[in-house]
């Protein structure tokens, strides 16, 4: 069911046409040849939406589901090598990328973590993998939301350490990254929505 719903035409109208303008107007778009990751990219639109509206340059992106990244070669296959993909788990990127520290520019979250038992272990990856100055997009379901009737009934997620809104941006601020003002929370707590960016070293320009 989850599948369905994640990719059915409203959920992609939701990150077009409201996720990404409020990711884009929190963090801005991404600097020139940006090198990017996303977790947990599914049928790849997500994939699509970080190249057309942020301008990457090319993206690495992975999912657990080997199904998931078949539909989204199916999808990105116009993009050629701006585009990797790769089956693995967001806690071992050096497993499923190769991914070494300050490998990325950016990294992009559209509602995985949630998803993740060790939430604070896939976080410390993306923060590991963060080039300074590089930015964090998240856009994250709370423990408000799941323990909802709709999403016990509808869909399968960890019931242990779930996070809120708060403990999420202060598990990364604990982690390194600077969120500051720049996340919102909606719908009661449910949803949240921010970027958060890895220190510049030595005062360099961000």
């Amino acid at each position: 069911m989850e599948t369905v719903l994640v990719n059915s035409p409203p959920r992609r109208a939701l990150q077009r046409l409201y996720e990404t303008p409020t990711l884009l107007r929190l963090g801005g778009m991404l600097p020139a040849d940006a090198q990017v990751l996303e977790v947990g990219c599914g049928a790849g639109y997500g994939t699509e939406l970080i190249l057309r509206r942020f301008a990457a340059a090319r993206v690495d992106a992975i999912d657990l589901d080997p199904t998931m990244i078949t539909r989204a070669r199916r999808r990105l296959s116009a993009y050629g090598n701006r585009v990797r993909l790769a089956t693995g788990d967001m806690t071992d990127l050096r497993t499923a990328l190769d991914a070494e520290d300050d490998s990325y520019d950016a990294v992009f979250d559209f509602a995985i973590v949630h998803h993740v038992p060790d939430w604070r272990a896939a976080l410390a990856e993306i923060v590991r993998v963060l080039k300074p100055g590089g930015r964090f997009y998240f856009d994250e379901v709370t423990a408000a939301a799941l323990a909802s009737r709709a999403y016990r009934w509808l869909f399968d997620h960890p019931t242990e350490d779930r996070f809120t809104a708060g403990e999420f941006v202060a598990e990364l601020e604990r982690q390194g990254l600077q969120v500051g003002s720049r996340w919102r929370s909606r719908i009661y707590g449910h949803y949240l929505l921010g970027v958060a960016q890895r220190p510049c070293i030595d005062g360099a320009r961000q």
